[in-house]
């Protein structure tokens, strides 16, 4: 095990793991949110789709921990990256001109604690049910209408879904690069990809609580 402490200590296997469960992240995000878009078919299709889930048993909490592990690896790896970078500056090894980090370079990582943040309470909010005072178990239809009527709430579901496209257009246009996948004619292809991905996976979120906020959902 002492060779896979090693590569992870290094920079570019902190790279390769923060791409890794980058790619892993989104395609749970991606499925996701096709599932919540299950919302617009009413309420017996949205909750037949949690009783689903909830049926899987072990194999959802198997499921649960890959994605609990990818999520603090990635986090992790960015936070150890990012106070790399900052002591190269600082040490005189990099670029010590604050315009060096670029905009996009910014709004990932801030982007990235508001996301954490908002993972954290989403849980909280509609899986366990403590944030949420009208929250009844089993009922998960009822519980999104309840949960994201309120003004506020809803807002920072939306704020969150603007960082999450903030984070796949720069993430995923530069992860394949980073696992090795760069070639000229590729790497158009990827940009689109990433900016498709940007718009649409972060827009089927925002479906949700804009139609529980404007009533086109009950």
């Amino acid at each position: 095990m002492g060779w896979i402490a090693g590569f992870y200590r290094s920079t570019i296997g902190r790279k390769i793991v923060m791409a890794a469960t980058g790619l892993l992240l989104v395609g749970f995000v991606a499925a996701h949110m096709t599932g919540n878009l299950l919302i617009f078919r009413g309420r017996d299709a949205f909750d037949a789709y949690s009783h689903f889930l909830q049926g899987l048993g072990g194999l959802l909490w198997l499921g649960r921990g890959i994605l609990l592990a990818s999520l603090l690896l990635h986090v992790h790896s960015a936070w150890t990256l990012t106070r790399q970078a900052q002591a190269a500056r600082i040490d005189g090894y990099a670029e010590s001109d604050p315009r060096a980090a670029t905009r996009s370079a910014r709004a990932m990582r801030w982007g990235g604690v508001l996301l954490l943040v908002f993972i954290v309470y989403h849980i909280f909010h509609l899986t366990v049910g403590s944030v949420h005072p009208d929250f009844r178990r089993g009922e998960a239809y009822g519980n999104v209408m309840t949960g994201l009527g309120v003004s506020w709430v809803a807002l920072f579901y939306l704020a969150a879904m603007g960082a999450l496209a903030l984070h796949l257009r720069h993430g995923v246009s530069s992860l394949f690069q980073t696992l090795g996948v760069n070639h000229p004619h590729l790497n158009p292809v990827f940009a689109k990809v990433a900016t498709a991905l940007a718009f649409v996976v972060p827009l089927g979120f925002a479906a949700v609580p804009l139609a529980v906020l404007f009533g086109l959902v009950r």
